[in-house]
Formats: structure tokens, sequence, C-alpha cells
């Protein structure tokens, strides 16, 4: 499985590719980040944001993207940043009809470190000996793209499995709704 990790921000968006499955040795193929100037007009920020996402998908063509869920902070401008370039990034991989899916940042945390309270020197320390790095990615933006990457692998295999399992059940459950009143 390949993913496309991304840890969307407007200033610095985080892009990892790590190829792998469960239980095997991952392997990087590609981190880096993708960078705006704080200057620069919204709009300008957005497409430059998907100008670099569409090139990370040309050059590594993954068969998933994993995107950091937004969740609430105290400062509402960084959430709609972080938010604005996480929807870019999705419009990106749906374009081409590749799949998403979002990961919390505890979630993430807790498949790499063991701890959803982990920080960032953790999450980068534990990249780093999964991937059999010389030293963690910079600057941390990066290393969280990676560990994105990494909790999709992780995660992906028992999560298809719970969405089959309700699917049987579903189709295996008998309809109470059809004809009748209640």
């Amino acid at each position: 499985m390949r993913v496309l990790g991304i840890d969307p921000g407007l200033t610095r968006c985080g892009v990892g590719v790590v190829e792998g499955v469960a239980g095997r040795p991952l392997t990087l193929l590609g981190v880096g980040v993708v960078r705006t100037p704080a200057d620069a007009e919204l709009g300008q920020r957005l497409v430059a944001v998907e100008q670099g996402i569409e090139q990370w998908l040309d050059e590594h063509r993954p068969e998933f993207v994993a995107v950091e869920r937004v969740f609430s902070q105290h400062n509402v401008r960084t959430v709609m940043g972080t938010a604005q370039a996480g929807a870019v990034a999705m419009l990106c991989a749906a374009r081409r009809g590749i799949p998403v899916a979002l990961h919390t940042p505890s979630e993430v945390k807790a498949a790499v470190t063991g701890s959803g309270r982990a920080d960032k020197a953790q999450v980068g320390a534990m990249v780093t000996r999964l991937l059999r790095l010389d030293a963690p990615p910079r600057p941390a933006d990066a290393a969280d793209a990676l560990a994105l990457a990494i909790c999709h692998i992780w995660r992906a295999p028992a999560q298809n499995r719970l969405r089959q399992a309700v699917a049987l059940h579903a189709a295996a459950a008998p309809s109470t709704s059809k004809g009748r009143r209640g």
C-alpha cells in the first residue's frame, strides 16, 4: 500500500509518502513541505498548496491519501487555514479518484508512539525509527505527514474489516421499516 500523508497548513503543508503493509518494514518514498508566503493573498496560497500536492500525486502515484483531521484550537485563524489546506488536499485526491482517510492528531500519535498525548519530538523519533532514517525529518510538519501515512497503513486493514462487517450485518438484518407504521 502506498500512502501520501498530508499534514495540512497554509504556510507549511507537510507531505510524505510511505509504502508498505501492516506488520512489515515500511519504506520512505519521499518527504517534504509545500510552502506558501504568509503575506500572499489567501486564494493564491491555496492555489500554491494545490499545485504542490498535485506534483506529489503525479510523482508518487499513491493508492491512498491520509489527511490530518482538523480539530478545534484556540486560534480560529490557524484552524481556518488548516481546514482550507486540508480541503484542498482532499479535493486533489478526490479529483483523481484516490480514497481519502482523515485521522485525528491523537489517533496518529497513538498509532505511531503508543500514546495519543505524545509530543512532536516523540513522533519524530518514532518516525525516524520506523522508517530507519538517520535523523528525524524537518520541519516537524514533514515528520507529521509521514506519521499520518504510517498510521493509515497500520489502521486501514482493521478499518476495512469493520466496514465490511457492518455492511454484512446491514445486508443480513431484516428490514423493519418497509411498509410499517409505528
